[in-house]
């Protein structure tokens, strides 16, 4: 739009850039003579003011100029004042400044209505599926198990070669540097919440362990604390911007990092009887971890042991959960999925596995301070992450061997260390953004497709019946005897501000009954809808199958049966279409996460039983050949076919669909009337219907209903609102030609032609 306008949105970046540059680095020079005094003891001095900068944001709303003048002043006094009366704990004023931004955060938080914030973070590239004609052969299958059997091999030799304490030590710490990498895969990579304090939680794991150790617990159980307590603080800082993306953690997870060496300062956490923490490595079991080569194996075993447990994370419902959140929180909580507990979750395996590398790492350094655990090293983490593959499991690894392993193999190499330098990660990363794993991926699917064009493609299967639900899978609540009304919404007031979008309007959907929605643009029906579904505030009086929901989130209407899709059909751009309809029924069994992380047998029989469901979906549909391709690839009319299947999945009852034929070709738009009754007949279901194709809306609704300025108009049988006089001059028309087509309708299509 900006380009439509004559707005040329390089330049104006380009400007803004500048002039934000400019005053940056104009402040920064300003404030350097007085950093010996406000700053020393408090952590790097960029870091430092960055989060001044923020916390004044934050406090401004983000949208004020002046307010931010007046907050930044306030800071400046308020740390003035601290340091005046506390000039022996210099770093008091970041403890303040975190707490300011987490309430700030809060606050903010609380505020954001509506709909939300609905964009896509998204940094590794796609792993392509193996090509149909390979998947017989089990070392194709196989060939990631393969090459992770491999590397291990390797990293067991390793220090038997080289037998240099010192090495073995540094090799150690490129695994522990791994995992703490692992952990930003699950929370930014797969959860898209950017953290920059990692490090923070690590810090928070080791001393929580150390701590431990000094009140005499045996090593594990007090790493086992230190996670507990790395997990808690992920979950404190996160949980006020569980609404909110990117900036609002990242701003927070900041002001952590550059207030974690004060918290870790506290009594609570030091020895007052030791000039430094000391960590003497105990002996576990009869085995002494004090030799550096016994204590590489531990970390290798605990590494190996992680991302063994975050790969099933990521094949089970709990992973495909993450990513649909990530890509799209309105269709995953109109299918039943909690974001906020998806996140929260997110949150805390982070958390646990930074905690986890803390709790390694003291061990492995033996003697260190506070000061180590530093907002640097956090952003060092989040360099790892990124250069390796931010949401790749394999990533994570390679990051780490690459910026942390490199210059521990090649000390006294320039070349080394200019590749690693910030300028070398750079020039990396303009040439392979998906970082280096794209690198493995890409080789990996020219060979595959070589492979697989020597080999016939294999003879598609036989489209199958009505899918069935697996005894796996818990059914919906049945219908309460007597409930004749599928969805009831009565005197439903939506308000945005001080506009009125809907106005006390209601509507009523029969059981099996199909009602169509319809009006001018901005008439409110899409808002009604909305909150039918739960994701707008409303009043008035909202039933679904006899139950009242006004007070319920979206989630759990979708889990009593209301399924809804949207307009623009986006779905979850990183899932395959069989995993996007995997999570449609990932409400109705749950699996535990230490059953998935063990691998446990009740795990694997949900896992069966969703991809057996959504299999049996897909081939109803005729959408089998596309069960391997991403969402984002397909066309708009086979998103909405992907939609309809989902819905089955979900075996809804009451189906709220939002312009289905919106963005499809008008010959495939006449084929959904037949495909929305047939699903209808399979689910038993009823159906709200908004759509603009006045010919099918006409064709499959038993009554219309027709909004203006959002309030109710008309309602009645088809062809007594389609000539109601205020629906002709507020809707239709007077144009014949635009009320009905002047062809013959089309005849009824099969679902297969559908998705063609």
């Amino acid at each position: 739009m900006k380009t439509l306008a004559g707005i040329s949105v390089k330049r104006v970046s380009t400007i803004v850039w500048a002039l934000a540059g400019g005053l940056a680095a104009v402040s920064t020079i300003l404030s350097a003579p007085l950093s010996g005094a406000t700053v020393a003891g408090t952590g790097d001095l960029g870091p430092g003011i960055l989060l001044r900068t923020f916390a004044a944001a934050i406090l401004a709303g983000l949208g004020s100029l002046p307010l931010a003048v007046a907050a930044a002043v306030a800071i400046g006094v308020v740390e003035a004042v601290l340091f005046f009366n506390k000039a022996q704990d210099p770093g008091l004023i970041n403890a303040v400044l975190l707490g300011i931004v987490l309430v700030g955060v809060l606050v903010m938080s609380a505020r954001t209505s509506g709909l939300g914030i609905r964009e896509r973070v998204s940094f590794a590239p796609r792993v392509r599926p193996i090509p149909t004609a390979l998947r017989d052969s089990w070392w194709v299958r196989n060939h990631i198990r393969v090459g992770a059997l491999l590397a291990l091999a390797a990293a067991v030799a390793l220090p038997l070669i080289v037998t240099s304490p010192s090495r073995q030590f540094l090799y150690a710490r490129v695994l522990l540097m791994a995992l703490v990498a692992l952990s930003l895969t699950v929370l930014t990579g797969w959860a898209g919440q950017l953290s920059l304090g990692q490090f923070a939680l690590v810090g928070i794991g080791g001393m929580t362990t150390y701590a431990l150790v000094q009140h005499r617990l045996v090593f594990p159980i007090a790493i086992a604390g230190g996670i507990a307590a790395a997990t808690l603080a992920a979950v404190i800082v996160g949980a006020p911007a569980l609404r909110m993306r990117g900036l609002y953690l990242a701003v927070s997870t900041l002001a952590l990092a550059v207030a974690t060496p004060w918290i870790l300062s506290r009594s609570v956490f030091d020895d007052p009887d030791q000039f430094s923490p000391l960590l003497r490595r105990p002996s576990v079991g009869g085995l002494s971890l004090e030799p550096q080569r016994t204590y590489y194996y531990v970390c290798l075993a605990v590494l190996a042991l992680a991302i063994v447990a975050v790969a099933r994370l990521r094949a089970s419902g709990l992973g495909r959960a993450i990513l649909a959140v990530r890509d799209n929180e309105l269709a995953a909580s109109a299918m039943g999925l909690a974001p906020g507990r998806v996140k929260l979750f997110a949150f805390a395996v982070s958390g646990g596995l930074a905690g986890l590398a803390g709790g390694l790492l003291v061990g492995l350094l033996v003697q260190f301070t506070e000061a180590q655990f530093t907002a640097t090293a956090s952003l060092e983490v989040v360099a790892i992450a990124v250069v390796g593959g931010l949401a790749s499991i394999a990533g994570a690894v390679l990051g780490s061997l690459f910026v942390v392993g490199l210059p521990a193999f090649f000390p006294d190499s320039p070349e080394v260390a200019l590749l690693t330098s910030g300028a070398g990660l750079l020039v990396l990363l303009l040439y392979f953004p998906g970082g280096l794993v794209q690198i493995l991926y890409n080789a990996r699917d020219l060979a595959l497709a070589a492979l697989a064009r020597r080999r016939p493609a294999p003879e598609p299967p036989a489209r199958r019946a009505v899918p069935t639900l697996p005894a796996a899978l818990r059914p919906r609540p049945a219908v309460p005897e007597g409930v004749t009304l599928a969805l009831r919404a009565e005197d439903v007031t939506v308000r945005y501000g001080v506009r009125t979008v809907v106005d006390r309007a209601a509507v009523e959907v029969r059981r099996g009954e199909v009602v169509g929605l319809i009006g001018a643009n901005g008439a409110g029906k899409s808002t009604l809808m909305n909150a039918v579904g739960g994701f707008v505030a409303a009043s008035g009086t909202i039933e679904v199958l006899g139950r009242p929901v006004q007070s319920l989130p979206p989630h759990r209407r979708a889990r009593l049966g209301l399924g809804r899709t949207f307009q623009d059909a986006a779905l979850f751009a990183d899932l395959s279409v069989r995993e996007t309809v995997q999570v449609a029924v990932e409400s109705r069994a749950h699996a535990r996460f230490a059953s998935v992380a063990l691998g446990l047998p009740r795990a694997r029989r949900i896992e069966r039983a969703k991809r057996a469901h959504a299999d049996d979906v897909l081939e109803f549909l005729g959408l089998g050949p596309y069960g391997e391709r991403f969402v984002s690839e397909l066309s708009t009319g086979m998103r909405r076919i992907v939609e309809l299947a989902c819905l089955l999945a979900t075996d809804a009852r009451v189906l709220c669909l939002d312009e289905p034929t919106a963005g499809v070709a008008q010959r495939e738009a006449e084929a959904f009337g037949p495909l929305l009754l047939r699903i209808r007949q399979e689910l038993d279901a009823s159906m709200l219907v908004i759509e603009h194709d006045m010919p099918l809306v006409m064709s499959i609704s038993d009554r219309i209903t027709c909004l203006e300025a959002g309030a109710v108009i008309a309602s009645g049988a088809p062809a007594d609102v389609r000539d109601d006089p205020l629906v002709v001059a507020s809707y239709l028309g007077t144009d014949d030609v635009a009320i009905a087509r002047s062809d013959a309708p089309a005849s009824p299509h099969t679902p297969e032609m559908t998705s063609r």
